[in-house]
């Protein structure tokens, strides 16, 4: 899975959601409704000992590895519950916990974000409050908890985070005298990145300075979250207001913003073979933490720089996979012990080590040789920490946004994506976007708004 990275690299913990939302959305599209949604009360605290099951996508071996240590830590540091995990390969793992009852499900399963209100809407989660300790829900740093609540309720914890930035190549922007900025406060206006485009067209080979990283497709997750989401939120713009899209999605602000992104194809190298950074055809990457391990090669000419202000705030994505419950669990109590397990600072360590991820509890990222303070990759780690939430909560001054918590998100994401892949090809912003909007609301409307 490469041109997007296999599932568990940083990556696929945001861009599997891709491949997750067409079957999720088949799951949804024309249901009758929810099942128990979310109730938890099915749950079982049970005798807090015994084996319980645990569910996982397949993901890097190094990944792997990692959660198979911490396991085998878990074990080790007590002897009265033991762990049954399976992995799932990417591509069955959401069909696997759609299709299942609720008491066919693990004790403890891994979600992408972005899958988790369908999850609650369809009665496969159980919230945590009573199961994990508070200790461990309250050293979550609010990016991550932001994206693991559904209507109030925290269904979610998180080891890994992940966050988008532009890479820039120092040596190329100061021979093209390009100062940029590093803090999220300090982060270009769109006409000044314009700007500093004009300026390095004439130091990279092919004249087109910049990587959109459009190998990943605008049509899929990527562009949902990960380029049109931090354009529309960066232009004051949300994708859903009120639960519809019409009036949302198409509004002035965002087509403005897109527009504008959509203008910067003529300085873009289409990046298909993935080494336009690294071989200097670009100065500017957009793309997020998971290329560190490739883009170090640079060395001290790599610098991490914020995305443009299109005028309330540089803003990026948050959010990737997480650790809950099946709402059938009948061994509650161990089940929580061994999510508080994963989320100590040596279980964050180990597994964030292993991918290069952010950590998503508040005392391994201050603690992070990569994304703490004075650290090389402390700018993603600020973003993570100025959360804003979801999209209706967004101010100028935050960063990180949750993107939209809904049972409908499938559809959202497919046409959201659609809309900016349109927009990007030269197709006009409000027509590509209010089609989107319509077919949004329509889907929506037939569902009863994901509404309990």
């Amino acid at each position: 899975m490469m041109t997007i990275p296999k599932p568990r690299s940083g990556a696929a913990r945001i861009l599997t959601a891709a491949a997750t939302a067409t079957i999720a959305a088949m799951a949804l599209t024309g249901c009758g409704g929810p099942g128990s949604v979310g109730s938890g009360s099915t749950v079982e605290a049970g005798s807090g000992e015994g084996t319980i099951n645990v569910w996982a996508v397949d993901g890097q071996a190094a990944e792997n590895d990692a959660l198979k240590k911490i396991i085998s830590n878990f074990e080790s540091a007590q002897s009265k519950i033991k762990v049954n995990l399976k992995l799932f390969p990417s591509d069955q793992y959401t069909k696997a916990v759609n299709s299942a009852a609720p008491g066919d499900l693990p004790d403890v399963l891994d979600f992408d974000g972005p899958t988790l209100a369908s999850f609650v809407y369809n009665g496969k989660m159980a919230p945590l409050k009573g199961s994990v300790s508070d200790a461990t829900l309250s050293n979550q740093t609010d990016s991550i908890t932001a994206q693991n609540t559904v209507d109030d309720a925290v269904y979610g914890v998180g080891m890994m985070n992940a966050g988008l930035a532009l890479w820039g190549n120092k040596k190329l922007l100061d021979t093209a005298g390009v100062a940029y900025p590093t803090t999220p406060e300090k982060a270009w206006t769109a006409d000044e990145f314009t700007g500093a485009l004009d300026k390095l067209t004439a130091v990279v080979p092919g004249g087109k300075p910049l990587d959109l990283s459009e190998q990943y497709g605008f049509a899929g997750e990527w562009g949902t979250c990960c380029s049109a989401g931090p354009v529309i939120w960066s232009g004051g713009g949300t994708m859903l207001k009120d639960n519809k899209a019409s009036g949302a999605l198409d509004s002035d602000a965002n087509v403005k913003s897109l527009t504008k992104f959509a203008s910067w194809k003529k300085y873009t190298d289409p990046n298909a073979d993935g080494l336009a950074f690294t071989s200097g055809r670009v100065a500017l990457s957009w793309v997020g933490h998971w290329t560190y391990p490739t883009y170090k090669a640079l060395g001290n000419d790599l610098v991490s720089i914020p995305l443009p202000n299109f005028g309330k705030g540089t803003k990026t994505a948050s959010g990737t996979f997480a650790w809950g419950m099946g709402a059938g669990s009948k061994n509650g109590a161990a089940a929580g012990k061994f999510l508080d397990f994963l989320m100590t600072d040596e279980s964050v360590r180990t597994y964030t080590d292993a991918n290069g991820a952010p950590p998503a509890t508040k005392t391994a990222l201050a603690a992070s040789a990569l994304y703490g303070p004075g650290k090389q990759l402390q700018l993603l780690g600020d973003q993570l920490s100025k959360a804003c939430g979801p999209e209706d909560q967004i101010s100028d001054t935050c960063v990180s946004v949750t993107r939209p918590v809904t049972a409908g998100y499938p559809v959202v994401t497919d046409q959201v994506g659609k809309a900016e892949a349109a927009i990007y090809a030269g197709k006009d912003a409000k027509e590509a976007l209010s089609a989107a909007a319509r077919a949004i609301d329509q889907n929506f409307a037939d569902n009863d708004g994901y509404k309990k």
